[in-house]
């Protein structure tokens, strides 16, 4: 397996016509999720990549399951939960790109994960542990199950990648702080966005966010969102900054992030330079941005290709 990850994916519900909610008509169910988002994207450049999750045993999660699985993710390691319902989410397409997301996801069966859900081979047998930090806000239970999946890595040599990926609404900010400081001392790769670098170290200069990832224990590479500038990325040997595709129609933003990763890491796993991975990183994020939904822009190799080649730079600029 080549990435595996944890985490919950939930129905998001959007207006089939943009503008304030409270005026919708009709929603058009989705599926979401930011482990999954990464999941598919990778599994879609013809990577392995296997999900840990729980869904309610209800038409909800059956979808998800469903949708996940049709994308060639691997979910044996998935359970369905009879005693708690799968979360949903409302989406909110205003205007211009801007999008505002409602949670209904309290006490969902992603929630109650628990110890006995890891398998412990599964995760040893991965080459990367893709974890946000989304999950370990969900619950007590799950914030345990995180930290004892990354000791699993740990003991079989499994890298741990890790998304901040923070969601104040979730816990307080105390906790939040401590809890992905405390995760990110044990990863070996994060991928964080200028607002968790401020959250974490009260910086936004990406080389200062950068650095003070890489003055903890194990992280050995940095990579800093920085949306419309690119990225910066940084390791002990070397670091340097790369350019975003520019998009001329953002359609919908959400998901970017988790494309970036997919990319990325898709990258790693075909053996590129840190800053070719990067560029792959910046032109599935890109990508995503230009379709409605979290994960139905994400490229196949072919169009991630033709994306990137020199013919298209006449539409795609740099």
């Amino acid at each position: 397996m080549d990435v595996v990850a944890i985490g919950e994916t939930l129905v998001s519900l959007t207006p089939k016509a943009n503008g304030l909610m409270r005026h919708a008509e009709s929603f058009t169910p989705k599926v979401a999720g930011a482990e999954t988002n990464t999941l598919m994207g990778l599994s879609r450049l013809g990577h392995e990549t296997g999900w840990i999750s729980r869904l309610g045993d209800d038409e909800l999660g059956a979808r998800i399951l469903t949708t996940v699985r049709g994308e060639g993710v691997d979910t044996s390691n998935v359970m369905f939960d009879r005693q708690h319902q799968t979360g949903l989410f409302f989406k909110e397409m205003i205007h211009g790109g801007e999008v505002r997301v409602h949670y209904y996801r309290k006490g969902s069966a992603a929630s109650h994960l628990e110890m006995d859900d890891l398998n412990e081979d599964y995760i040893a047998n991965a080459t990367f542990l893709y974890i946000s930090g989304i999950t370990p806000a969900l619950s007590e239970s799950c914030k345990t199950v995180i930290m004892r999946a990354i000791s699993i890595a740990k003991e079989h040599d499994t890298k741990v990648v890790f998304d901040p990926n923070i969601r104040k609404k979730l816990w307080s900010e105390e906790e939040a702080r401590t809890t992905l400081l405390e995760i990110s001392n044990q990863s070996d790769i994060v991928l964080p966005g200028i607002a968790e670098g401020a959250f974490l170290f009260g910086t936004t200069d990406d080389k200062e966010i950068a650095q003070s990832f890489l003055n903890l224990d194990d992280v050995s590479c940095v990579v800093v969102k920085r949306g419309e500038r690119g990225a910066y990325y940084s390791t002990p040997e070397s670091s340097g900054e790369v350019d975003a595709y520019e998009v001329r129609n953002v359609i919908d933003p959400v998901g970017a992030g988790d494309g970036f990763a997919a990319g990325f890491l898709s990258g790693l796993l075909d053996h590129l330079s840190i800053e070719k991975a990067v560029e792959r990183a910046c032109a599935v994020g890109a990508m995503v941005t230009t379709i409605p939904g979290d994960f139905e822009g994400l490229p196949d190799r072919a169009r991630l290709e033709q994306f990137m080649s020199s013919d298209q730079r006449e539409d795609v600029e740099r």
